[in-house]
């Protein structure tokens, strides 16, 4: 079976979310990349030097050049004849593209899987994260996002793959690029890759609480910074520090919940992590259940007097 794999990049650089994506991708046999950019040819070369790679399909076209998918997803069906399955990473783009995809071969797509049970034999999580469903499809084509927590990463190494130069249909007209606002995180690691993450909740109750509280403690952590979707509705800090069931799913080795009571779509975005802290003064908080080490305490006292210790 050959697999064709979508490369997350920023046209400079392969993103880590793709690393996981050729892990799965791995299991179901030779695997492909596709990097469709503008000006993006350091990542073709770098995707091309990822361990478990055969070949990187490089499309270099300002059309490209932000990942519409209006404009990809037509690029990737082209390139479906002679591939048995299409991986993207379930990112904000992967999810973006590969519903597009997925419409165009006609197949249905298989969304956020955990683990590889067979050539079209997967597992994925329903309800939040309590239950796990195997599902098996009977489509010629396969469509499939991949949850990056759950694969471990490919190495950046020890590959040589060639990379080919590929055209395809160019701009489709469908839609256009106007801006973007990108939320800075200063000199954090991103969410998705930090080994810990502090997060705040609505309990801190503004945005300049936030700051005064959260961030000196992930500071001194080197930590990525995370919030509720309470924490986000309520203005304190942008979506992008979202975690959760509508946010993004992350799995460091530590992560610490401030303030967080611990609805289920929160905890279906970092139940997986392998050491859970929770800080809460009320002891009956959901967020107990899965945390490996509970404090029951004022947060406005404790993570400064934890901050200071440090």
């Amino acid at each position: 079976m050959k697999t064709l794999v979508w490369v997350e990049h920023d046209n400079k650089s392969v993103a880590d979310a793709t690393l996981a994506a050729v892990t799965a991708a791995g299991k179901l046999g030779e695997t492909h990349l596709l990097v469709a950019g503008s000006g993006c040819r350091a990542v073709a070369d770098e995707a091309a030097r990822i361990a478990g790679v055969g070949k990187v399909h490089l499309a270099d076209d300002p059309a490209y050049e932000y990942a519409l998918p209006e404009n990809v997803a037509p690029l990737i069906v082209g390139l479906m004849d002679h591939h048995d399955a299409f991986v993207a990473p379930s990112t904000t783009t992967g999810k973006n593209i590969a519903p597009r995809v997925a419409a165009l071969l006609d197949v249905m797509q298989i969304s956020d899987i955990l683990s590889v049970e067979g050539e079209k034999t997967f597992t994925r999580p329903i309800y939040a994260g309590n239950a796990i469903a195997t599902v098996e499809s009977s489509d010629p084509k396969l469509v499939i996002t991949v949850r990056g927590t759950a694969f471990d990463k490919a190495s950046v190494e020890g590959g040589s793959a060639t990379v080919e130069e590929i055209s395809g249909p160019g701009d489709t007209g469908l839609s256009s690029f106007v801006s973007q606002e990108v939320a800075e995180g200063g000199d954090r690691p991103e969410l998705t890759s930090a080994k810990i993450i502090v997060s705040g909740g609505r309990a801190l109750k503004d945005g300049d609480t936030f700051k005064q509280i959260i961030m000196p403690l992930a500071d001194k952590l080197g930590a990525g910074v995370g919030a509720s979707r309470a924490a986000v509705d309520a203005g304190f800090v942008p979506n992008d520090y979202q975690v959760g069931q509508t946010g993004k799913i992350v799995a460091p080795e530590v992560y610490i919940a401030v303030g967080i009571s611990g609805a289920i779509q929160h905890l279906a975005g970092m139940k997986d992590s392998k050491v859970i802290i929770a800080i809460n003064k009320d002891e009956d908080a959901p967020i107990f259940q899965v945390a490996d080490i509970g404090l029951v305490a004022d947060l406005y006292k404790a993570v400064p007097e934890l901050t200071e210790k440090l």
